[in-house]
């Protein structure tokens, strides 16, 4: 707990200038940061500013589609980013947020559409966005931002998917580097950072201001991938907006994110 407080004041002295009324809250257990900050934003209970809220161990951890995600102590980080966003468009807000964190990870860390953090043609990460509605007098809708990272390369949870892709940590990618590996206070300041610039940012400017940035750590570009519903093609990237460009027998298809689980053929 000691090396996640260190974080939480470390990202409190690096965002707060920009962010009046940011809270950060640090717990040893919680079920999951992003359901206790979705059920704050039911019930009208998220504060003005961004909170966010990092656990050292999540009994009940979630990826997308339901999917479980571990959190051990000391061997992942957790913590969900709750605020009240007002862009123009909501598409692609995950692939800005996914690429915040990859660029502060290392240069080699790439992005597999729509919400996965991968190195080494292996998965370091994920993120996952809920969002509530606000008040009828409020602008925008409240956003929760989860991000969980592997600091210690686990094995596959049991509910894996046959074909999903093996997990690895930062442990694994400092050692290949020669470096010190990654400290959870030192991640949560990092990242936590990341992900609040990267939301302002994407609120002013969308998801299309970034897409060369993306472009150039799309794990998927130039791959056969076959989509849930069996529909097989070649990645061509993703548009301004997002959506995946798949090259397919009948033609070009775009596939808006949330709609399909994409695994490489």
């Amino acid at each position: 707990m000691a090396r996640l407080h260190a974080g939480a004041e470390a990202l409190w002295q690096t965002a707060s200038p920009a962010w009046p009324g940011l809270s950060i809250e640090v717990v040893p257990t919680i079920d999951s940061t992003n359901a206790e900050l979705m059920r704050r934003a039911r019930v009208g209970d998220l504060a003005a500013g961004p909170v966010v809220l990092a656990a050292l161990a999540q009994s009940a951890g979630r990826g997308r589609l339901g999917r479980s995600w571990v959190t051990l102590p000391g061997a992942s980080l957790a913590f969900s980013v709750g605020m009240r966003l007002t862009p123009v468009d909501w598409s692609g807000l995950s692939l800005a947020i996914g690429l915040a964190v990859a660029e502060a990870l290392d240069p080699d860390v790439q992005l597999k559409w729509p919400n996965d953090l991968c190195w080494d043609g292996r998965k370091l990460g994920g993120i996952l966005i809920e969002t509530a509605s606000t008040a009828a007098t409020e602008p925008g809708r409240h956003c929760v931002i989860g991000v969980g990272v592997n600091l210690a390369t686990p094995t596959l949870p049991p509910d894996a998917a046959p074909n999903a892709l093996p997990p690895i940590g930062l442990d694994a990618l400092a050692h290949a580097r020669g470096q010190t590996p990654w400290d959870l206070g030192h991640a949560l300041a990092a990242l936590g950072a990341a992900v609040l610039r990267a939301a302002h940012a994407f609120e002013r400017e969308g998801f299309g201001a970034l897409a060369a940035r993306y472009a150039a750590r799309d794990a998927l570009r130039g791959r056969a991938v076959r989509l849930s519903d069996g529909t097989e093609g070649t990645a061509e990237g993703v548009d301004l907006d997002g959506a995946l460009r798949l090259r397919t027998a009948a033609g070009l298809l775009r596939v808006q994110q949330g709609e399909v689980s994409v695994r490489p053929c």
